[in-house]
C-alpha cells in the first residue's frame, strides 16, 4: 500500500505528484491496465515475447558501453558559426552504391 503524507505548507498538487510517481514506480498503473480487460493467451504470448526482446536489446546496449540512452537516429546539431566536422566533408558511406576503387584526394 502506498502512503503519502502531506508535509506542512505543501500544496496538495505536489503531494498528488509524489503519489502518482510512487504508483508509477510500484507498477500499479500497469497492473490496473493489465486487468482492465481480458487478454487472449495468444496476445499475451506476443506481448511477453516483445517485452523479452526489448529487455535483451536494452541489456545489449548497456553491455556495449553506450552511456547515453540515445539511438543514432537523430543527428547532433553543431554550434552556430562552426562547420560540422564530417571528416573532410565526405558524404556518408553507402555500401550498396559504393565504388570498390580507392581514390586519393586531389585526383
Amino acid at each position: 500500500m502506498i502512503r503519502v503524507q502531506v508535509r506542512p505548507n505543501e500544496p496538495l498538487e505536489a503531494a498528488l505528484r509524489r503519489f502518482k510517481r510512487q504508483c508509477n514506480y510500484a507498477g500499479i498503473f500497469r497492473l490496473a491496465k493489465k486487468h482492465a480487460y481480458h487478454e487472449k493467451s495468444s496476445d499475451k504470448r506476443r506481448r511477453e515475447e516483445r517485452e523479452r526482446i526489448r529487455n535483451i536489446m536494452m541489456a545489449e546496449r548497456k553491455r556495449s558501453g553506450s552511456s547515453s540512452g540515445r539511438t543514432n537516429s537523430k543527428k547532433r546539431r553543431g554550434r552556430p558559426g562552426r562547420p560540422n566536422d564530417r571528416r573532410n566533408d565526405q558524404p556518408d558511406f553507402d555500401p550498396l552504391t559504393a565504388d570498390t576503387t580507392i581514390q586519393k584526394p586531389g585526383e
